[in-house]
């Protein structure tokens, strides 16, 4: 649990994110705010707004678990894990992905938030083909031990 008021507040909205959940989101950040993840770079609030509305559209279930968050001055780090569950992904079956997102307050709202997770593994795993060959690059890329 969060100890700092907003960061708190920015952890509970994500707790369940659905359809409806926009007009609480937009509480949560600046006019100007810079959103950035591996996949999409957002300037201004209307328009992370809209990422989000069109991203939840068809999502059956989207929640994120919190786990350690930080908070000094401006800064702040929440890590989490989101619980994803999406028709056309892994065969509607719930992706689950670790992460974390780096987020730059002023006052009590964000103005930047940058989120770090591995897009492969929430996207493009799931993907019928092009998952395969992501899983197949991994496991080649993996290690091998040294034989004795």
């Amino acid at each position: 649990m969060c100890q700092d008021p907003a960061l708190e507040t920015f952890c509970h909205a994500f707790k369940k994110l659905d359809k409806t959940c926009t007009k609480d989101l937009e509480n949560l950040y600046t006019e100007d705010v810079s959103f950035t993840d591996p996949l999409h770079h957002i300037e201004g609030r209307n328009a992370l707004l809209h990422y989000y509305a069109e991203m939840l559209d068809n999502v059956t279930e989207c929640r994120f678990d919190t786990g350690h968050c930080q908070r000094e001055g401006d800064d702040a780090c929440v890590d989490w894990v989101m619980y994803l569950t999406h028709p056309r992904l892994a065969s509607g079956h719930g992706v689950e992905v670790a992460g974390c997102s780096r987020l730059t307050f002023r006052g009590e709202r964000i103005c930047r938030q940058r989120d770090y997770f591995d897009a492969g593994a929430m996207l493009y795993e799931h993907l019928p083909i092009f998952g395969a060959l992501i899983r197949w690059l991994k496991r080649r890329m993996r290690p091998t031990s040294p034989s004795h």
